[in-house]
């Protein structure tokens, strides 16, 4: 009998993380790798947000906190929801976590019982359907295929729900694929959800705040007011604010649920880093100048790395409403074989040759739940967008 649970053979590691990993491992033993796999901005954290940290720890705020988060940050987040979303919530109906994954995390844990079903539109963020599985639950999923841009219909929606289903998980802007759901587009899926009174909604809006050209964010509660009572908008500050290592997220929801997700948070993790809450406060609370700035150079990179791989041959590369993710198809390349040998008869095969033979980390797209395809980050300096994607060039140019 083996000692490990039986719960691990459902779920396996991120490949997200495992691909940045590998990147890291080649480039210390001395290869020229450029990693567009993390889903990380470059930029550094703005410096008052970096002051109000330091001012934390000189004024002794290292203590442990309240479970799900300081009053100060639900404050600030109450104050956000209603600033950006026109959402009215108070501080007990908010949960503060260690990053977006642990509150979906925790939802998940406090609402699945066995049989549970939960929508997941494909392609997905790789962590959905594993934490689905670890809590319990079954996830089905719906794909939302190129030619609708990679966005869920009205129609698969309504196929997806059953008398079982229990949420549906919502992202938009979307990572891996960057579409983003406008106003109208959001609405037709309110109205199915409507209809089944059963549903409940998980939103992760954690992309908000990069939304390019007219694009404009909305968020499923905010569209349709009545979902309001069974919807978790779930959030955080490692995007747009460039706090990915700070590990904040939260969510705001009906004070039962947030209840049971702060059970939840009591007997794994306690409280989020006392230090980062605090910065997270001065984050929400303080200057959003830097914001349409930050989304001007990732515009810019975006429409970089759509022209370059547009130009090739078999790649289809759609462009992105948001987030900071393109998800081209390589449906023309399959079937090739690149100049080591390597035989592309999926877009693993393809992110893996293209790795070993270039240097060029991607994430493959059976990671997200929708092939084939690959997903590239573009969250990283011009310099290397450019040298990466002449790479790909040359790559799919010697593919015979």
């Amino acid at each position: 009998m083996s000692f490990l649970s039986e719960t691990l053979s459902r779920v396996k590691p991120s490949p997200t993380i495992a691909v940045t990993t590998k990147a890291a491992e080649l480039r210390a033993a001395g290869k020229d790798v450029i990693g567009l796999g993390a889903g990380e901005p470059d930029f550094d954290t703005p410096q008052n947000i970096k002051d109000a940290a330091v001012a934390a720890i000189a004024d002794g705020k290292t203590k442990y906190t309240a479970v799900d988060g300081i009053p100060e940050l639900k404050q600030a987040i109450c104050a956000k929801l209603k600033r950006d979303n026109g959402l009215d919530y108070t501080p007990a109906q908010v949960s503060v976590g260690t990053g977006g994954k642990q509150i979906l995390y925790n939802a998940l844990m406090a609402t699945l019982n066995e049989g549970d079903e939960v929508v997941i539109p494909a392609p997905y963020w790789v962590s959905y359907p594993d934490m689905v599985l670890l809590a319990g639950g079954i996830p089905v999923v719906a794909a939302a295929t190129l030619e609708n841009n990679f966005k869920l219909t009205p129609d698969q929606l309504e196929a997806a729900i059953t008398p079982n289903t229990k949420w549906l998980i919502f992202n938009s802007p979307s990572n891996p694929t960057g579409a983003g759901y406008n106003r109208e587009e959001l609405k037709a899926l309110t109205d199915v959800l409507m209809r089944h009174p059963h549903v409940w909604v998980m939103t992760d809006d954690m992309y908000e705040h990069l939304a390019y050209d007219d694009f404009e964010f909305c968020t499923p509660a905010e569209v349709e007011p009545a979902l309001y009572d069974r919807t978790l908008t779930c959030n955080g500050v490692s995007k747009a604010y460039a706090m990915t290592g700070w590990r904040i997220g939260y969510a705001a929801g009906p004070v039962e649920l947030i209840a049971a997700m702060r059970k939840i948070q009591s007997q794994s993790t306690s409280n989020p880093c006392s230090v980062s809450q605090w910065a997270a406060v001065e984050a929400l609370n303080g200057p959003q100048d830097f914001l349409p700035a930050n989304n001007e150079i990732f515009k810019r990179r975006r429409d970089l790395v759509v022209s370059m791989l547009s130009q090739i041959d078999g790649i289809t590369c759609p462009v992105p409403e948001g987030a900071f993710y393109v998800y081209p198809s390589i449906s023309g390349l399959l079937g090739k074989t690149s100049k080591g040998g390597t035989l592309i008869d999926s877009d693993e095969a393809f992110a893996t040759a293209l790795l070993e033979e270039t240097g060029v980390a991607v994430v493959f797209g059976a990671a997200f739940g929708l092939s084939p395809n690959f997903r590239v980050s573009y969250a990283t300096s011009d310099e290397a967008l450019k040298e990466a994607c002449t790479r790909i060039q040359d790559f799919c140019a010697g593919l015979t």
